[in-house]
């Protein structure tokens, strides 16, 4: 039997490295990569289906998924994570001292619906008060005003999302005190060359991270890995054959990041950051399946239907491909 030749969208993390190096193998398939950067890969998946397998927004992916309008499928593959505690930006003048002082303030973000922002407000609501309907939410592209929001949504009456003026971009209304805050998966490039003008909400982030984690035990998802609909009913085999492909790439990486012999990484004290990593959230920390991930998407998903993104409330189950909810042992 030939292979599958499938395109395979993702992007280019160290996890992914044994899979496009070809050190590890997709049973039954001759994959071609595209090391591509989130925003493109989600546009062209979303809008037009251009991939066989990629990674996907978790939000947008909930959006289609809960409208069954999804051209993918998805397995418990989840290739980005991160805790967003870093993802809110403020105007130094805009008289914000603390998360509370938010309220009333107009808040920039390149899109509603992206899952970064989802969690924010996740956060922001559940320890300091704030609801979405308390501030005034201004979409527009970072650098460049033409970005548009991916999927159409409906939100609550009560929420009030606003374009920003024609030609402008969040960094820049940022910067110059025309939004007090932003928020968003990356940071703003008023922020990156370092603009006397705009600064963390948090004073220390990876701090008020790691308090969140004690707490919640939650470690943000932000991707997932979808499988195009049509090929997965062709193939039933397919996504087991996905899931433990990444699944041994991931520990491939995870073992090369521990050999401090020579660091993998260019990054110095890798080494006590992964020691500290470990102590705080346990040896698997980057944990894909289902069974141990379906608190954290279950709390999401919550959320996601709270604000009005998703049309029905969805289970963590929903989310994925039926095969890829359990595994074999021996």
């Amino acid at each position: 039997m030939s292979k599958l030749q499938l395109s395979v969208a993702v992007g280019p993390y160290d996890r992914m490295r044994p899979l496009v190096d070809g050190e590890v193998q997709i049973e039954g398939v001759d994959p071609t990569f595209l090391l591509q950067e989130p925003e493109e890969i989600f546009f062209r998946a979303l809008r037009h289906a251009d991939y066989d397998i990629c990674e996907l927004s978790l939000s947008s992916y909930s959006v289609k998924t809960a409208a069954g309008t999804s051209a993918y499928v998805a397995i418990p593959v989840f290739p980005s994570r991160a805790f967003r505690h870093t993802s809110v930006y403020v105007n130094v003048n805009a008289g914000i001292k603390k998360p509370e002082d938010l309220k009333g303030k107009r808040i920039g973000v390149p899109e509603y619906q992206l899952t970064a922002n989802v969690w924010v407000r996740l956060f922001l609501e559940e320890e300091y008060g704030i609801k979405a309907s308390d501030v005034t939410w201004v979409r527009g592209g970072y650098e460049d005003p033409t970005r548009v929001e991916k999927v159409s949504l409906n939100l609550p009456k009560d929420v009030e999302l606003v374009n920003a003026p024609q030609g402008e971009t969040i960094s820049g209304m940022l910067e110059a005190g025309e939004i007090d805050a932003l928020i968003g998966p990356r940071a703003p490039s008023c922020f990156d060359r370092g603009s006397p003008n705009v600064k963390y909400l948090f004073d220390d982030p990876q701090a008020e991270a790691v308090a969140w984690y004690r707490k919640t035990k939650l470690f943000p998802i932000m991707h997932t890995l979808g499988i195009r609909r049509t090929l997965v009913e062709q193939h039933p085999w397919l996504p087991m054959s996905v899931m433990k492909a990444f699944e041994k790439s991931k520990a491939i990486a995870l073992r090369r990041l521990t050999d401090t012999s020579a660091t993998k990484v260019t990054l110095p004290f890798i080494e006590t950051q992964l020691r500290a990593t470990r102590e705080l959230m346990g040896d698997d920390f980057w944990s894909y399946g289902f069974a141990a991930n379906q608190h954290t998407l279950n709390r999401f998903l919550t959320q996601h239907y709270a604000e009005g993104l998703s049309s029905r409330l969805l289970k963590a189950a929903d989310l994925f491909h039926p095969a890829s909810l359990e595994s074999f042992s021996i």
